[in-house]
C-alpha cells in the first residue's frame, strides 16, 4: 500500500484552526458575541447579568459600587444595557453608564413583568429579575435613547416636586371637608396656606427655567396656544417628554406609554365603559382617568 505523505500535512492543516480555537468557560460567551445586560437597581445593591453566557455580578449601590459596575461593563462592551424605572434609584446608575458611553434603555417595569409571565417565570428575586431584564434586552431590543441633560433633569425634578405638593394639597383639602374640631381645621388651613406658597414658588421656578431656554420657550408657546392647555399641563409635558417636537405622533404616543390609550372594562351583566388613563409609571402625564360608555366594536 502506498501512503501519500501530503495526506498528513493536509490533515494537520485542517486541524490547525481547532488547535487555535479559544475554549470558553461555562457561563462565558465568546468574545465576539453580541452581549446584552440587565440591571436590577435597589436601594443597597445592583444585581447584573450578561447574556448570552449568564455571567452575573452584584455591586453596592453607593458611588464606589457604581464606578466598579461601569468599569466592568466598559470591558464587557455590551450592545445594550437595560434598567427598570425604579422610583428614582435608577437615575444615578443610568447617568453614570451614559457618561461612560454605554447604550442605556430605561424601560417600564410592567413591560418586563409581563415578559416574565410570558416565559412562565412567576418567582421574583433580584437575581432572577436581572436575568429577566437581560433576556428582555436580548429578545425585545428596546431602543436606547439619549439620557436627559442636567438642565432637563433639573426641570423634571421641579415638575415632579410640584406634582407631589399638588397631591398633598388635594389630600389636605379632603381632610378639611371631614374635619370637625376647630383646632384641626386651623392646622389644615395653615398647611394648605404653606402648600399654596410652595406650589406658587415652584411654578415660578419652572416658568423661569422654561422661558430662559429658547427651545423650551418655543414649545411652551406652542402648547399654550392649544385650547385647554395651561401652564401646569405645559410644564408637565415639556419636563416629562423632552422629545416632544422631535418625534412623530406615533413615536411620542409610544414613548408616553399610552397616556391617552382607551382600555375597555366590562363585568358580566354590567354595561361596559372605556377608561382613559396613563399606562406608564415611568412617564405619567395625568393622574386621573376619564370614563365613557363603550361603543360597539371598540
Amino acid at each position: 500500500m502506498i501512503i501519500d505523505r501530503n495526506f498528513f500535512m493536509d490533515t494537520g492543516q485542517l486541524l490547525e484552526p481547532l488547535k487555535r480555537a479559544r475554549i470558553c468557560k461555562v457561563g462565558r460567551a465568546p468574545m465576539n458575541e453580541v452581549k446584552y445586560v440587565g440591571i436590577v437597581v435597589s436601594k443597597e445593591r445592583l444585581d447584573v447579568e450578561v447574556l448570552p453566557g449568564g455571567e452575573a455580578q452584584s455591586f453596592a449601590s453607593e458611588k464606589g459600587g457604581v464606578e466598579a459596575l461601569v468599569s466592568w461593563l466598559v470591558s464587557v462592551k455590551p450592545a445594550l444595557v437595560v434598567l427598570e424605572a425604579t422610583g428614582g434609584y435608577h437615575v444615578h446608575v443610568a447617568s453614570a453608564l451614559g457618561a461612560a458611553g454605554l447604550p442605556v434603555a430605561i424601560v417600564n417595569p410592567r413591560q418586563v413583568r409581563d415578559f416574565a409571565r410570558s416565559l412562565g417565570l412567576l418567582a421574583k428575586t433580584d437575581k432572577l429579575d436581572a436575568h429577566v431584564i437581560a433576556r428582555f434586552a436580548h429578545d425585545i431590543h428596546p431602543e436606547a435613547r439619549p439620557l436627559a441633560s442636567e438642565a432637563e433633569a433639573a426641570l423634571k425634578a421641579l415638575a415632579s416636586r410640584r406634582s407631589q405638593l399638588v397631591s398633598m394639597r388635594a389630600a389636605e383639602k379632603n381632610r378639611l371637608q371631614q374635619a370637625r374640631e376647630k383646632r384641626i381645621k386651623k392646622s389644615i388651613k395653615s398647611v394648605l396656606k404653606h402648600l399654596d406658597k410652595q406650589i406658587e414658588d415652584l411654578e415660578n421656578d419652572l416658568n423661569d427655567n422654561i422661558r430662559s431656554s429658547p427651545m423650551w420657550r418655543e414649545k411652551d408657546d406652542l402648547l399654550r396656544s392649544a385650547p385647554g392647555i395651561g401652564p401646569a399641563t405645559s410644564f408637565k409635558l415639556i419636563s416629562a417628554l423632552p422629545e416632544l417636537g422631535n418625534l412623530n405622533r406615533r413615536q411620542i404616543a409610544s414613548l408616553g406609554c399610552g397616556a391617552f390609550q382607551p382600555r375597555q372594562r366590562q363585568d358580566e351583566g354590567s354595561q361596559g365603559y372605556m377608561v382613559w388613563q396613563s399606562g406608564c409609571p415611568q412617564r405619567p402625564l395625568y393622574g386621573c382617568s376619564r370614563r365613557h360608555k363603550a361603543q360597539p366594536g371598540h
